[in-house]
């Protein structure tokens, strides 16, 4: 691991310690109805994909939780049948997965590593890639794209949430207090920009370029798109939403 994966990889331990809300397995009560076919996950902080993003029949398809540990969309959709992989860089994060697994009696494998480098897995392995807002860790977005890419099957669906980096425009604490004052630039990196506080993510404003045609580049036609917030919980609500999904298939053209 490199200083700002291994730095991650024990702040998300510590979130986990916390109880954040991204760490927070699904309940029993939502496992059952997904097992019955009524399910949704999230991608990004509260909207859910539509459900015609998806496959129309879950049962068997590969599916890599992609950066996605936390007891959440992995659950989720092995209840509702699907070969269900998680790879996470926290291993407890990952940790959630297996103990829902185990108490829902959920075949579920677990694999931790970063998010830019999925050589654990073969080319043409997955069906499906579900990766959540997480490529915000991350200094460089484009070999995640271009590593789904590769251990997608032809026609493969990556759906992805990720960060609208205006959102890094703005200085964090006076955000939290009601008051929106640029002071970065973007690419924002915290690298650049912050003290590196132990316990505390590094974060990564990506251009809206390296997002989008980061992915068409890799090899994927964008075939949906949605935009998200915090729900209306935070100052930046008010004026912009600043969280995007997509749905990206692996076509040649």
């Amino acid at each position: 691991m490199n200083r700002t994966t291994d730095h991650n990889s024990k702040a998300w331990d510590k979130k986990v310690e916390e109880g954040v809300r991204y760490t927070m397995a699904v309940s029993h009560e939502v496992i059952e109805m997904a097992k019955k076919g009524d399910w949704s996950i999230g991608v990004t902080a509260d909207r859910q994909v539509p459900r015609e993003w998806f496959p129309s029949n879950l049962e068997g398809v590969k599916v890599l939780c992609l950066a996605s540990g936390g007891g959440q969309q992995g659950p989720i959709l092995a209840a509702a049948g699907a070969d269900v992989t998680v790879f996470d860089l926290s291993e407890k994060q990952l940790q959630q997965d297996e103990k829902i697994a185990e108490k829902e009696k959920l075949s579920i494998r677990t694999v931790q590593g970063d998010m830019t480098d999925l050589s654990a897995f073969e080319d043409q392995t997955f069906d499906l890639i579900v990766h959540p807002v997480a490529n915000v860790f991350i200094e460089d977005v484009r070999p995640v794209w271009k590593e789904a890419a590769r251990t997608l099957k032809e026609n493969g669906i990556l759906i992805s949430g990720f960060m609208n980096p205006v959102l890094f425009l703005f200085d964090d604490q006076k955000e939290q207090e009601g008051e929106l004052e640029v002071a970065h630039s973007i690419p924002y990196s915290a690298l650049r920009e912050e003290e590196i506080i132990e316990g505390e993510t590094l974060e990564f404003g990506h251009t809206l370029e390296n997002q989008l045609q980061g992915q068409i580049d890799a090899g994927f036609v964008i075939a949906g798109v949605y935009e998200d917030d915090f729900g209306g919980g935070r100052t930046v609500d008010q004026h912009i939403k600043t969280m995007m999904a997509t749905k990206a298939v692996k076509i040649r053209l």
